[in-house]
């Protein structure tokens, strides 16, 4: 996965919150809305690709996608933690 020196550098670019390691329940939770079509990304576009790992900001509000092994930190990528709730 990524390394623990280069995961302690990096923060939301939205809320400059640290980042970390989404867990196992918070990445299963945004895949089933994005499988029932509820998820959107912080840009509003549906999101239909599964995430395999992602990180979230220290209070878990939003996921960023990791594609292979690749943070993606665009604001607009960005998914509510909570995705099945609105945003």
């Amino acid at each position: 996965m990524l390394d623990p020196d280069f995961l302690a550098m990096l923060v939301c670019p939205t809320s400059r919150q640290p980042l970390r390691l989404a867990s196992e329940a918070e990445v299963a939770e945004v895949n089933r809305a994005i499988e029932a079509g509820e998820a959107r990304n912080r840009g509003g576009d549906l999101v239909a690709q599964p995430l395999g790992d992602a990180l979230a900001t220290s209070d878990g509000a939003w996921l960023y996608p990791v594609l292979d092994g690749i943070p993606i930190l665009l604001a607009p990528e960005a998914i509510r933690g909570d995705s099945a709730q609105a945003s």
